[in-house]
């Protein structure tokens, strides 16, 4: 967590007027303003390198803060930790979401342990406060150290265009391995955004600041608290199964069809250039928050893996923190086999999405597209994992796996016989489909509860959403 210099760069916004960015007009009220580092000597300064403040973000009260790159590249000292611990603490105290601009290059060399203790107490706040209320952090320029594991503890990470996280810095890494690496290369957006450790990258400052904005109109202002109505507006497409091809295997993107099913423009995607075989995002329907969480055919044919299953318990888990719905929107051929995911850790990964899925207490919504398959079936929100309503497409298979892969295993002996085996494969397969695989059958049995047509889809989980409204909530 040792520091590093960086240097702010030009033309770019000071930490009050990204504040002033992020919250309504003229609510931002700044704390500490006068707190000072005794070790500084001559080069102490007012603030000691971060504005701390309470403000509002449409109406509702924040707490927030921001690093000053400009001002020992924005390295933490021990009353800057303690500005940041106060907007914490009060955060916590007043059940308001936090948001910090992390811009830092990491603990004060000149402040020895007293740094590396300030750390200590910012990150055991940030992790009383998981679960409690919203917590996001914009990294805004580059942040080494604690500066990277700070952001890394909250809910929500934006990153801007220029900025950078890393443990250690480029200078570290070629002491320590020899390795010439830049900044960008090291720990950029283009790094971040496709392992996972930032959700969304936006092009500056003011941009990560109203994109945040937008973010916390989805969220409560803490757990318990009711989430915000936003308005109902009608989805951009009438109907989502004229968006998704009758073959099972042909590929298309699910962002089409949620598109015909959410609010138009409400869709805020999570994490979208990581794991891309499975879509996290936030969206309304009927102007209420959900979490939608889908199989994405367009990439890897929509199959559960070890990273997509992360990504979405993470998801599922963020969600049901803070009172979000949850919608599946299921279509998948079941779980990546091989030898790499097994490494993968596939089954821990699979068993962490079945576990964030089982224990949500938020209404839990399942609509089967085309097809679920196997430890799929059960892992995406399954009625036996406690979804309040499954609903599916009329030619919805689901079953323990795709009936021509089935019946290579269960009817191995009369392929072998059969003068044209793959003429017979089809036949069978037809056979075993319509016994088996069928979304007909399924709902015979009760593990789905409503065959519906794709149009019906809006509609339905509607209804859902409006009956299990919290007490109080819009009906």
């Amino acid at each position: 967590m040792s520091a590093m210099t960086l240097e702010a760069p030009s033309a770019r916004l000071s930490p009050v007027e990204r504040l002033e960015a992020l919250c309504d007009p003229g609510s931002l009220r700044v704390l500490r303003s006068l707190a000072r580092s005794s070790r500084l000597g001559e080069r102490a300064a007012d603030g000691d390198g971060v504005v701390g403040a309470t403000g509002a973000v449409q109406g509702r009260p924040i707490a927030c803060y921001a690093q000053d790159g400009a001002f020992l590249g924005g390295s933490l000292g021990e009353r800057h930790a303690d500005t940041i611990v106060r907007v914490l603490s009060i955060a916590g105290r007043a059940r308001i979401p936090v948001v910090g601009f992390v811009e830092s290059g990491g603990a004060r060399m000149q402040e020895g342990t007293a740094a590396l203790a300030g750390y200590g107490r910012i990150f055991r706040q940030t992790v009383a406060l998981n679960g409690v209320v919203p917590q996001i952090s914009v990294v805004s320029g580059a942040s080494a150290g604690g500066g990277a594991y700070s952001p890394a503890l909250t809910d929500l990470i934006v990153m801007t265009r220029d900025a950078a996280m890393f443990l250690t810095g480029p200078g570290v890494v070629r002491e320590a391995l020899g390795e010439e690496i830049d900044a960008a290369k090291l720990g950029g957006p283009q790094v971040h955004e496709r392992n996972g450790v930032c959700h969304l990258v936006e092009p500056d400052e003011l941009a990560a600041a109203l994109r945040v904005r937008e973010l916390l109109s989805y969220l409560p202002s803490a757990a318990g608290t009711e989430v915000p109505f936003g308005g109902a507006i009608g989805p951009e497409e009438p109907d989502p199964g004229a968006l998704v091809p009758s073959a099972p295997r042909s590929a298309y993107d699910v962002r089409d069809p949620l598109r015909a099913i959410v609010d138009a423009g409400s869709i805020i995607e999570l994490c979208p250039r990581w794991a891309r075989n499975m879509v996290t995002a936030l969206a309304r329907i009927d102007g209420r928050p959900v979490g939608i969480v889908a199989n994405q055919p367009r990439h890897l044919g929509g199959v559960l893996d070890a990273e997509g299953s992360e990504k979405a318990a993470r998801f599922v888990r963020f969600c049901d923190d803070f009172g979000v719905p949850l919608v599946a929107v299921v279509d998948t051929p079941g779980f990546m086999p091989g030898s790499k995911q097994e490494q993968a850790g596939v089954i821990r990964h699979g068993a962490s999405l079945v576990r964030a899925f089982a224990a949500a207490r938020v209404p839990k919504l399942t609509v089967v597209l085309r097809k679920n398959y196997g430890g799929a079936y059960i892992t995406m929100n399954s009625r036996d994992l406690g979804a309040d309503l499954v609903l599916a497409w009329p030619d919805a298979e689901m079953g323990i796996m795709g009936a021509r892969a089935a019946v290579g295993i269960v009817n191995r002996r009369e392929l072998r016989a059969a003068d044209d085996p793959e003429a017979e494969r089809d036949r069978l397969a037809d056979a075993y489909a319509a016994t088996h695989l069928r979304a007909q059958s399924a709902a015979a049995e009760g593990f789905v509860d409503e065959i519906i047509e794709p149009a019906e889809t809006r509609d339905r989980l509607t209804w859902a959403l409006r009956s299990f409204a919290a007490p109080g909530a819009p009906a």
